[in-house]
């Protein structure tokens, strides 16, 4: 993968073969048709360029529309028309709007569904995105300003599943790449990229975190906090494939419910906790300080719920069963 420094643009001769390479390395097939999150900012349009010229017979482009900005059907539509040019298949997924606080977080999730069952619908057998070293260090940065504990340093994994399809993978071969590599990228290939407005925003804490970031310390450089996480990313991988040996023999599922007999330390707690939480809740993930108040909670013989699992500690172990129904009183 591209060492170069930061002033200087990635090698265009071995840059192809490096991104095929990292695809295979993160397990896509020689012959598996990729789908690539292209939105048109400078980032999705160096991974379009980057996989066209290193697998241009095995990729699929799919650009979500949010509705939340009036540019972002041009925006698409741009896209829509580099695609033409190149011969790459192309579609523009549109979906409603997302209400309700945490605007990135509800347009993250939205996007990933959308592009999930467009992957599954075209017969593409991984996602690919253009998340890169620049991204690590923020994300990772972001992490520990929240307090995150080591699966949450880990920060953006290069393989996960496409949140809400399990089974589907989603690659992010450009990891080692920093932001101003694929821009040179885009610049050579004579692409005016789009600017997305909401990257100047500081309401958004990853706004902030990049702007401290250009003129953080000498020594504190995004290519070593992504390091970190590699390592981190190893850490969390060695503790999670302990707590799996722990949940074949020390854990007893039922039906909608589980008992966990803890002799672990307290990290293969949380993980094992935050599996069965995770198995048994329809409320989304169990993870940061309300897991560990959790286990802080039943360890010191107190029953407690977390997304809607409740949770008891008994004589022969801790027991996790779905908490009822949250009763409406609106309702008639």
């Amino acid at each position: 993968m591209p060492t170069t420094p930061p002033a200087e643009p990635a090698a265009p001769d071995a840059a192809p073969a490096d991104f095929a390479r990292d695809c295979e390395r993160l397990g896509l097939a020689a012959d598996a048709r990729l789908g690539l999150a292209v939105s048109g900012g400078a980032d999705s349009l160096a991974l379009l360029l980057l996989a066209h010229d290193a697998m241009p017979a095995r990729i699929a482009v799919g650009s979500v529309d949010h509705g939340l900005r009036p540019e972002a059907a041009a925006e698409c539509a741009l896209v829509a028309d580099l695609c033409a040019r190149l011969g790459i298949p192309h579609e523009t997924l549109r979906i409603a709007p997302v209400a309700g606080g945490n605007l990135q977080a509800r347009a993250r999730d939205g996007r990933y569904r959308a592009l999930g069952e467009w992957a599954m619908r075209t017969g593409c057998a991984a996602i690919a995105t253009a998340h890169h070293a620049d991204d690590q260090a923020e994300t990772i940065l972001m992490r520990l300003a929240r307090g995150s504990a080591t699966r949450g340093l880990a920060a953006i994994r290069p393989v996960a599943d496409v949140p809400g399809h399990r089974g589907l993978p989603l690659i992010r071969p450009l990891l080692s790449w920093r932001s101003n590599e694929l821009r040179a990228v885009v610049r050579s290939a004579g692409i005016a990229p789009v600017e997305d407005p909401s990257n100047e925003d500081e309401r958004f804490l990853r706004v902030r975190v990049r702007k401290w970031l250009k003129g953080a310390p000498v020594g504190i450089e995004p290519e070593r906090l992504a390091r970190s996480a590699r390592f981190l990313a190893e850490d969390a991988a060695a503790l999670n494939w302990a707590a799996d040996r722990q949940i074949e023999t020390r854990v007893s599922w039922g039906q909608d419910s589980a008992t966990y007999r803890p002799i672990a330390p307290r990290a293969i707690r949380l993980r094992i906790v935050a599996i069965i939480v995770e198995q048994l809740s329809s409320e989304g993930d169990a993870r940061g300080d309300k897991l560990a108040h959790l286990v802080d909670e039943l360890e010191a013989g107190r029953t407690a719920t977390l997304r809607g699992v409740r949770c008891e500690p008994g004589e022969d172990g801790w027991h996790f069963t779905k908490a009822p129904p949250r009763r409406d009183y609106n309702s008639p």
